[in-house]
């Protein structure tokens, strides 16, 4: 099975990415890959070799041929491209990492290094657990702005992050698949400790 792609992101022919499943466990490549040690935070690091860049939840690059790379099991995956200086992201967006604003520190390393603009940005967000199976205890639920036991939208959370720090509308797109619902995916909230991971992956060809 072939990984899922972002019809936003198809429609710009300098990256190859894909949103993997349960029966991709093999791509991408280890070779032309880099990856994190992720640790639910707000931390973004520059990738420049294949291998693992440290300790962080984000990788931006603009180097071709290097696929940057996360994983995921219910927390939200996050790929970007800046198509007009040739740079791109991939961001591990959990609840924890979502309150600490990771896609905007992501834009805003990416405005640092390649002088992106985020008006020229195009961003889509992967498969993740949903708000009909997201529901958190009032400690959590408070981070959103929410009170009790709620259900949390983390997809909405960071596409308002991607609005706010200045990409546009109409360039953010979720593909909409919940991962606790949907087989195809591991989910942390079905299968608990013994959930695998998927990785999301972009790269500059």
């Amino acid at each position: 099975m072939s990984p899922l792609r972002a019809p936003n992101l198809e429609q710009v022919p300098i990256i190859e990415h894909g949103f993997g499943t349960r029966q991709d466990g093999h791509w991408p490549d280890s070779t032309t890959c880099t990856t994190l040690r992720q640790i639910h935070s707000d931390v973004v690091l520059e990738a420049a070799e294949a291998g693992v860049a440290g300790e962080g939840d984000a990788l931006v690059t603009n180097r071709p041929g290097l696929f940057l790379s996360v994983r995921t099991a219910d927390c939200v995956p996050i790929l970007l491209v800046d198509p007009v200086n040739l740079a791109v992201a991939a961001v591990h967006a959990g609840w924890r990492g979502t309150v600490a604003d990771i896609l905007s520190r992501t834009l805003e390393k990416m405005a640092h290094l390649y002088k992106t603009n985020p008006a020229d940005v195009r961003l889509a967000l992967g498969p993740a657990i949903l708000p009909c199976c997201f529901e958190v205890g009032p400690e959590v639920a408070e981070r959103f702005g929410l009170v009790g036991r709620s259900y949390v939208n983390l997809i909405e959370a960071n596409r308002r992050q991607a609005v706010a720090s200045g990409v546009a509308e109409a360039s953010v797109e979720a593909l909409g698949l919940c991962t606790r619902c949907d087989s195809r995916f591991f989910s942390y909230r079905r299968e608990g400790a013994a959930a695998g991971r998927m990785s999301s992956a972009i790269r500059i060809r």
